[in-house]
C-alpha cells in the first residue's frame, strides 16, 4: 500500500501542476482560445492567479455543452495553435445541431497513450486492423486508423451512420434497423474474407456480437478469422456481456479489453482483467489530460466515497481543449486507485437514471 500511496501522491502533484499549466495556456491573451478569453471577465475570479491546483477548477461554473453547438468553431482554437491544421469532430446530433470539437493532435496523442496499454502478443505490431464502429464526422474513425498506423499496420474501416439507426428506432422501424446492421456486418465480412490478414479490431459490443454470430453461422469464429486482439466500447459493454464475450462468444484465443470514451475526454482504459473482480468493469481516465470524478447527484462539487454511486463528471485539460467540469449523461461507482492507474476510477458506467428512460441505444 505504501508504494501505491506514493504513486497516488505523485499523480495528484502531477495533475495539480498540469492543471495550472493548462489554465495559464488557455487564459493567456497570447495563447488562449477566443471562447475562454471572452469568458474570463465574467467568472468573478482571475484564472491566471487564482487557480493553483486541480481542486481550484471547482471555482468555475459547470461547463454547458450547448456551447459546442454551432459556430464559428474557430472560437475554440487557441491562438497558440492557430497555425496548425484542424479537424472538426462531431458528437450527438440525433436531434438539432450537433456538438463540435476542433482537434489538431489530441486524438493522435490519446490513442498513442492507449497503445502503450495493449499487449503486443495479442495486438502484434505491424498488424492490420478492422474498424467496426461509428464513422462519418466522429473522432473514432480517424483515431482507430491512427492507432493502427502508430502500431505499424493499416486500418480497414466500414461505413456506419449511427444517427440513421437512432432515427429508425425512434420511428419503431426495428426491422429496417436490423437490415442496416446486417449491411454493416456484410461490409466487415467482406474485409475479413479479402485476404488482408487482419489481427486487431475495434468494435462496439452489439456489432462485435453480430459479427461473431455471423462467423459462427458460417462455421467459423473470430479467432479462426485471424483476429487475436479487440478493444471495445459502448453502453452495451456490461459485466454480463463481458462474461458472455470472454467465455462464449470469443473464446480463450481472443483478447478483449473494454474502453470508455467520447469526443471530449479521449479514451479511458479498462482495469486489467482479474477473475477476482467477477467481470466488474472499471475505467480510468487518461490523467492528467482528462479527469473523471464520481460526484453527488445533488452537489457536483462533492465527490462521493469509494464504492458509492454518483454522476460522472468530466474535465478535459489539453492544449487544444479546456473543460473545467462537465456532467456526463452517465452514472457509476467511484473506484479506488490501481497500481497501473494511480488515481480514482469509475465502474459499472450506465446512463444517468434521470435520463435513462429517454436515451435511445442503437444497434451499434
Amino acid at each position: 500500500m505504501s508504494d501505491l500511496a506514493t504513486q497516488v501522491t505523485a499523480a495528484q502533484e502531477a495533475l495539480d501542476a498540469h492543471t495550472v499549466k493548462m489554465v495559464q495556456w488557455h487564459f493567456n491573451p497570447e495563447t488562449g482560445s477566443p471562447f475562454w478569453l471572452e469568458q474570463a471577465g465574467d467568472l468573478g475570479f482571475d484564472p491566471l492567479t487564482d487557480v493553483t491546483c486541480f481542486d481550484d477548477l471547482k471555482k468555475f461554473p459547470l461547463f454547458e455543452d450547448d456551447s459546442l453547438r454551432g459556430g464559428p468553431v474557430q472560437r475554440w482554437i487557441p491562438k497558440g495553435l492557430a497555425h496548425k491544421p484542424a479537424y472538426v469532430f462531431e458528437t450527438g446530433g440525433t436531434t438539432g445541431t450537433p456538438k463540435s470539437r476542433v482537434v489538431m493532435d489530441d486524438f493522435r496523442i490519446d490513442y498513442e497513450l492507449f497503445s502503450e496499454t495493449l499487449p503486443d502478443e495479442m495486438f502484434p505490431p505491424g498488424s492490420n486492423w478492422l474498424m467496426l464502429g461509428p464513422s462519418g464526422p466522429r473522432r473514432l474513425r480517424l483515431a482507430v486508423e491512427h492507432l493502427a498506423q502508430h502500431r505499424g499496420g493499416i486500418c480497414f474501416c466500414v461505413d456506419l451512420d449511427p444517427r440513421w439507426v437512432v432515427k429508425l428506432l425512434k420511428k419503431g422501424k426495428t426491422q429496417e434497423a436490423k437490415e442496416y446492421a446486417d449491411h454493416v456486418i456484410d461490409q466487415a465480412m467482406t474485409v475479413l474474407e479479402s485476404g488482408h490478414d487482419i489481427k486487431c479490431a475495434f468494435s462496439t459490443p452489439k456489432l462485435l456480437e453480430a459479427l461473431a454470430l455471423r462467423l459462427i453461422d458460417k462455421g467459423s469464429s473470430v479467432a479462426e478469422a485471424g483476429i487475436t486482439g479487440i478493444f471495445c466500447g459502448g453502453t452495451e459493454f456490461t459485466p454480463q456481456w463481458y462474461r458472455f464475450a470472454r467465455e462464449e462468444l470469443l473464446g480463450p484465443d481472443v483478447y478483449i479489453t473494454p474502453t470508455y470514451g467520447n469526443t471530449l475526454m479521449g479514451l479511458a482504459c479498462g482495469k486489467p482483467f482479474d477473475p477476482a473482480d467477477d467481470y466488474k468493469i472499471t475505467y480510468y481516465a487518461p490523467q492528467p489530460r482528462a479527469v473523471v470524478e464520481v460526484v453527488d447527484f445533488d452537489d457536483h462539487k462533492q465527490v462521493v466515497g469509494h464504492g458509492e454511486t454518483g454522476r460522472v463528471k468530466l474535465y478535459t485539460l489539453t492544449d487544444e481543449l479546456f473543460i473545467p467540469g462537465f456532467l456526463e449523461r452517465d452514472e457509476g461507482e467511484r473506484e479506488a486507485p490501481h497500481e497501473k492507474y494511480p488515481w480514482d476510477g469509475v465502474s459499472s458506467v450506465r446512463p444517468f437514471h434521470v435520463f435513462a428512460k429517454t436515451t435511445t441505444v442503437g444497434v451499434y
